[in-house]
C-alpha cells in the first residue's frame, strides 16, 4: 500500500477543500467482503486551468467510479491511489462503488465471530490511514468534511456510529450527520450487541458489548457510568467550549489493537476492559484513565486536529496527561500518578534511549508509515510528563487558559505546534516559544544528581545537570524517625530550579535526600551515597507511595544503565517490596523483576536463584493478605507467584482444587495463567488443555489455550506454532500475540535454538504479506527476547541491514536490538565477564 508522504498532502490540501462525503456501507454481502458505496462532493481551488490530484481506496474489487458523471477506469487503480486527472476549478463529485474486505487484523472494517455463542460483531479502526480499507477518501486529517452514513446490516443487528443511529427499515440504519470531522475518525461498530443505555445533560450515554460479556457488563456498567459522567462534568468545568458532538457512545470490541480509540461519539476499547475475571484496583483505575483520556480526545483531536502527523503530540500528550490529571481530580481513584510514575513513565525513559527516539514534536514526518511508528512511549508518557512540567512551570490557570484560547481559534478545524504555542503565549508573559524549543524540539533525558557539601548544621544542595532542559523540580529532605530507624519522616520539601544559580541551604545533613519528588519533571535522577544506603535499609519507609514511585523508577534506570547490580535490586526487593502497600508499586517491581532481571539481565546460571528470591517475596506476600482485608495485593501476589514458579507442584495442587488455600478461587483468568506456567514446566499436555478449553470456549479461552499450545517444551509443539504463526495467515492478531508469547521461554533456550535464526527472514515476510499490525506483533511478541547472546544481536543487526523489513517491523526490531545489547551489557557487569 502506497503511503502518503507531507509532501503530497500539503499539495492536495492546497488543491482542494473537500465539504461532505455520503457513505453507504452494506455488511450482509457474507463473510469476507462487505460492499461500500461513497460520494464525494469537494472543490477545486482557482489555482490553475486543472488539476491532478487522487483518492485514496484499497478494495476487493473496485467495480465502478464515475467522476462528474463521467465514468472512470477501474484498471487505472494504483496499488491504493485512483487518479483524478484534469479536474477544472469549481464543484465536483465522486463516486466510487467497491467491494472491500473484511479484517482479522484489526485494522479497517475488523470482523469477528465469537466463540461463545457463534455471533458476529464489525467494527472499523480507521487510525492511522486505514480509512481507504472501508471507503474511498481524500485520507488526510486537515481534508475534514462532513458525513452521512447509513449502513445495511442483518436485522437482528444493532449499528451504532459517531452520531445517534435509528434504524429505517428492516436492517437499514442511518447515521446523523457530523460535523466537520477528518476522515479516520469515522466510525462504525455493528452487530447483536448488549447495551446499557442513560443520558446525561441532555445527551444520550451508552455503554456496548457482546452478548456473551453482558453480565460482566451489567455488574460494572454503574461504575463505567460514573466515571464517564464525572470526567464529562469536569472537562466542561476545565474547557470553555462544550462538548461537540450529539451523544457519547463507549463500546468494548473484540480484538482491538490499541487500548482505545477516539471516533467522536463512539469510542472504541478493547473489551479485556469488561472485567470477566478478579482484577485489582489499579486495574479498574487504569480503565477509569482510559476512558477520561479518550474523552480528553473529544476536544484534543477532534474537536481541534493536527494539521499532519507531527504534531500528534497535540492529540495523545494532552490526552495522556489530561486522563491522569482528570482521573485524580474527578473519580475516586486519587493517586493516579503514581501508577503513571511506575507503569507509563518507565515507558518513555525507556523509548527516549533508544537510537529510533525522537522529539515529542518532530520538525518533520515524512509519510504516514513514519508517523504511525510514533505513537510509542515518548508521545504518550514523555509528552504528558512535559506537559506536567509544563504546568507546574506556568500555573494551571495560564496553562488552561491557553487551552481554552487554542479551541476557541481552532475549533472544528486543524493546527500546529506554532498555534498551541501562540495561544498559550496569549495568556501568559513566560516565553513558552523557548520552552517548547527546549522540551519538545529535543531527545534524550536529563540526569539529575544531588550534591551535599559543607559542615552538618550548613549543609547546602547542589544539584548536577546532564542535559539541555530546564526543570522546576522539588527536592524532599527526609530523616530517620527516632523511634523507628525504618521509618522516613518529611523534614522539607524544596522547591528549586534546575540549573541552579548558587547552591541551596538545608541546614542538617538529610537521612534521604530525593530530587525530583513529586515526580513532576521528566529526568533520571540519582542518590548521593548516603541517600542510597538510606534507600536500601529504609525505601519501604517513605510515607508518601508516588515518593516510593520515583526512588523505584531510579533504582531501575540503575539497573539499566549498568550504575546499580541487578541482584542488588532484587535484594532491595526483597527487603522492601513485603512492606508495600501501593498496588501499582507492587505489580511494577514484581515485573521488571520478573520479566527483564531474572528473564533476560541475569545468565541462566543465576536464574534460579531469582527465581527462589522472587518465589519467596510473592509467599510472603500471600501470607501477609490472609486476612482477607488485602485481595488486590493479595491477587498480584498470586499471579507474581505463578509466574515465578520453578517447580509445578504448588501451583499443580492450585489448579486441581480451583483455589489458592485461603482464596481467591481460580477463575478463569488464573486458571490459564496456571495451566501456561505448567506448559512451560512441561507439567502438562495437550488433554488438559482440551479440557480446560471446553472449560472455557470463550475467545480469551481459545487464546489461553493457544498460549499453552506454543508453551509445550515439545518439538512438534513448537512446529506447529511456528507454522501457525509463519507459513499460513489464519491467525486473527490476538491469537498471533497469544502463539508468540508462549513461543519462547527461557527454560527452553535449548529446544528452541534452531528457531532463533529463522525469525527475521521469515518475520520479515509475514510482515510485508500481512501488513503493520502483524508486523508490530511479530517484532514485539514474536521476538526471540529471551537469547541474550552475541549471536541473536549480530542476526538482528544482518536483518536491519539486508533485508528491508516494513516500517512497523523496522522500528520494533530496532528497540528490541538495543534492548538486547543493553542486557548483554547488565550481564557483563553483574557477573564480571565480558
Amino acid at each position: 500500500m502506497s503511503v502518503l508522504t507531507r509532501d503530497e498532502a500539503q499539495t492536495r490540501a492546497r488543491l482542494l477543500d473537500v465539504h461532505h462525503y455520503t457513505i453507504d456501507l452494506d455488511l450482509t454481502r457474507g463473510d469476507d467482503t462487505f460492499d461500500s458505496h461513497t460520494v464525494i462532493r469537494f472543490t477545486v481551488r482557482d489555482q490553475t486551468d486543472t488539476t491532478d490530484t487522487f483518492v485514496e481506496i484499497k478494495p476487493a474489487e473496485l467495480r465502478t467510479a464515475t467522476l462528474d458523471g463521467h465514468p472512470l477506469d477501474p484498471a487505472t487503480l494504483d496499488d491504493n491511489r485512483l487518479a483524478l486527472k484534469n479536474l477544472t476549478p469549481g464543484e465536483h463529485e465522486l463516486r466510487v462503488e467497491a467491494a472491500m474486505r473484511y479484517s482479522s487484523t484489526g485494522e479497517g472494517m475488523h470482523r469477528f465471530t465469537d466463540p461463545t455463542d457463534g455471533e458476529t460483531y464489525v467494527y472499523t479502526q480507521l487510525f492511522l490511514d486505514d480509512v481507504q480499507r472501508v471507503y474511498a477518501a481524500f485520507d488526510q486529517p486537515d481534508l475534514k468534511a462532513v458525513f452521512d452514513l447509513t449502513v445495511t446490516a442483518p436485522p437482528t443487528w444493532t449499528v451504532l456510529a459517531n452520531g445517534n443511529t435509528e434504524r429505517t427499515g428492516d436492517g437499514h440504519w442511518k447515521a446523523a450527520t457530523t460535523p466537520v470531522i477528518s476522515t479516520y475518525l469515522v466510525a462504525v461498530a455493528a452487530g447483536p450487541w448488549h447495551s446499557v443505555r442513560t443520558e446525561h445533560r441532555g445527551l444520550p450515554f451508552g455503554i456496548h458489548c457482546r452478548r456473551s460479556l453482558a453480565p460482566h457488563l451489567d455488574a460494572d456498567a454503574d461504575e463505567l457510568l460514573d466515571i464517564t459522567r464525572a470526567c464529562f462534568d469536569r472537562y466542561h468545568e476545565k474547557f470553555t467550549e462544550p462538548y461537540p458532538f450529539d451523544s457519547y457512545d463507549q463500546a468494548f470490541v473484540p480484538e482491538f489493537n490499541a487500548g482505545a480509540m477516539e471516533n467522536p461519539g463512539l469510542v472504541t476499547f478493547r473489551d479485556e476492559f469488561v472485567f470477566r475475571s478478579a482484577v485489582t484496583d489499579t486495574q479498574r483505575q487504569t480503565r477509569a484513565m482510559v476512558i477520561a483520556h479518550e474523552m480528553a480526545h473529544m476536544w484534543f483531536g477532534d474537536l481541534v486536529t493536527l494539521k499532519w502527523w507531527d504534531d500528534i503530540w497535540l492529540n495523545e500528550s494532552f490526552a495522556e496527561y489530561m486522563g491522569y490529571q482528570t482521573t485524580a481530580e474527578a473519580t475516586r481513584f486519587t493517586d493516579t500518578w503514581t501508577d503513571f510514575g511506575v507503569a507509563r513513565k518507565a515507558w518513555g525513559y525507556d523509548a527516549d534511549q533508544r537510537p529510533t527516539t525522537h522529539p515529542v514534536a518532530p520538525e518533520e514526518v515524512q509519510d504516514t508509515a513514519s508517523a504511525l511508528l510514533n505513537f510509542d512511549g515518548i508521545s504518550y508518557a514523555k509528552g504528558a510528563s512535559a506537559l506536567r512540567q509544563l504546568v507546574t512551570w506556568l500555573g494551571e490557570k495560564d496553562f488552561l487558559a491557553g487551552i481554552n484560547t487554542h479551541f476557541e481559534r481552532h475549533k472544528f478545524a486543524n493546527a500546529t505546534l506554532a498555534d498551541f504555542i501562540d495561544s498559550l503565549a496569549a495568556a501568559t508573559d513566560r516565553d513558552v516559544h523557548a520552552w517548547a524549543d527546549t522540551w519538545l524540539r529535543t531527545t534524550g533525558v536529563d540526569t539529575l544528581i544531588p550534591r551535599i557539601t559543607g559542615d552538618n548544621g550548613t549543609r547546602a544542595l547542589t544539584v548536577d545537570h546532564t542535559g539541555t532542559r530546564p526543570h522546576r523540580i522539588a527536592v524532599g529532605l527526609y530523616d530517620q524517625d527516632l523511634t523507628d530507624e525504618g521509618r522516613l519522616t518529611l523534614r522539607e520539601r524544596l522547591d528549586l530550579d534546575v540549573p541552579q544559580t548558587e547552591p541551596r541551604p538545608i541546614g542538617k545533613r538529610p537521612a534521604l535526600a530525593v530530587l525530583n519528588d513529586g515526580d513532576l519533571s521528566y529526568a533520571k535522577i540519582r542518590f548521593d551515597a548516603e541517600s542510597t544506603r538510606t534507600i536500601r535499609a529504609a525505601l519501604s519507609g517513605l510515607p508518601d507511595p508516588l515518593t516510593r514511585a520515583v526512588v523505584w523508577n531510579a533504582l531501575r534506570d540503575a539497573v539499566r544503565d549498568n550504575e546499580l547490580p541487578a541482584t542488588t535490586y532484587l535484594d532491595i526487593a526483597r527487603t522492601h517490596l513485603p512492606h508495600e502497600t501501593d498496588l501499582a508499586l507492587v505489580d511494577g517491581v514484581l515485573t521488571f523483576a520478573t520479566t527483564q532481571i531474572a528473564d533476560r539481565y541475569l545468565t541462566p546460571e543465576q536464574r534460579p536463584a531469582a527465581l527462589t528470591t522472587l518465589t519467596d517475596l510473592c509467599r510472603d506476600l500471600i501470607r501477609r493478605t490472609e486476612d482477607g482485608d488485602h485481595p488486590g495485593l493479595r491477587l498480584i501476589a498470586v499471579r507474581h507467584r505463578v509466574a515465578t514458579a520453578a517447580h509445578p507442584d504448588t501451583i499443580a495442587a492450585w489448579l486441581a482444587d480451583g483455589t489458592v488455600p485461603g482464596g481467591p478461587e481460580l477463575d478463569p483468568e488464573l486458571r490459564w495463567r496456571i495451566l501456561t506456567r505448567l506448559a512451560v514446566l512441561g507439567a502438562t499436555d495437550e488433554t488438559a488443555i482440551t479440557a480446560e478449553l471446553r472449560r472455557d470456549p470463550s475467545d480469551t479461552g481459545q487464546e489461553g489455550a493457544a498460549h499453552c499450545r506454543a508453551a509445550l517444551p515439545d518439538p512438534e509443539a513448537k512446529s506447529r506454532a511456528w507454522e501457525n504463526m509463519f507459513a499460513t495467515d489464519d491467525l486473527s492478531n490476538y491469537l498471533f500475540t497469544a502463539t508468540a508469547k508462549g513461543f519462547w521461554q527461557p527454560e527452553q533456550a535449548d529446544l528452541v535454538r534452531d528457531y532463533v535464526p529463522r525469525y527475521y527472514a521469515e518475520a520479515v515476510a509475514v510482515a510485508a504479506r500481512r501488513g503493520p499490525a502483524i508486523a508490530d506483533a511479530a517484532g514485539r511478541w514474536a521476538f526471540p527476547a529471551h537469547a541474550v547472546d552475541a549471536d541473536n544481536l549480530r542476526l538482528g543487526q544482518e536483518c536491519l541491514t539486508d533485508a528491508d523489513p516494513l516500517p512497523a517491523l523496522r522500528r520494533k526490531l530496532a528497540d528490541q536490538l538495543d534492548d538486547l545489547a543493553r542486557a548483554l551489557r547488565v550481564r557483563e557487569t553483574d557477573t564480571g565477564t565480558h
